[in-house]
């Protein structure tokens, strides 16, 4: 099996999480961490603390929702905050385009494309966060607070 730390997604992610703190790590998970359920069960983890990323297209744009795993992220709450009525998920060929990710391994930096990030509010319910890091079996562990200052989110109410 190939090294997924090799994998050009993977290192992506490696390298803005160094430049950040050198002491966030990506981990590689036996099993797939695909889906907040998947990567809770991997982790032993609540789901909630894991975050799902989101990628909306907009009338022009894209934006990028960081949610909890246990929540949905709500289309209307985001369409306010963004002051726009045509808000709407991507689909698979632009989430690619977009941020250089897969579905399932859609990290909260490192995307091919500058993109405004939100991140929900209830994500600070926990200490620690598990964020995919460029692929389905890859993530990296943060506080909330170091989430919010690496993306350079805009913590909103997005559930």
């Amino acid at each position: 099996m190939e090294n997924i730390l090799d994998k050009e997604s993977v290192r992506r992610v490696i390298k803005i999480l160094d430049e950040f703190d050198p002491s966030l790590k990506v981990e590689i998970l036996n099993s797939s961490a695909r889906t907040a359920k998947d990567a809770a069960s991997s982790l032993n983890c609540e789901v909630g603390a894991i975050v799902k990323s989101l990628l909306l297209r907009t009338e022009n744009d894209f934006i990028l929702c960081l949610v909890s795993g246990d929540n949905r992220c709500s289309l209307n709450k985001v369409k306010k905050i963004i002051n726009l009525k045509d808000v709407s998920m991507a689909d698979a060929d632009q989430v690619k385009i977009v941020t250089g990710f897969s579905i399932g391994g859609v990290s909260p930096v490192a995307h091919l494309k500058k993109i405004k990030i939100l991140v929900d509010l209830s994500l600070s319910r926990f200490e620690y966060v598990y964020a995919a890091a460029g692929h389905p079996h890859s993530i990296f562990k943060i506080t909330y607070k170091q989430l919010v200052k690496l993306t350079n989110g805009k913590e909103e109410d997005i559930i």
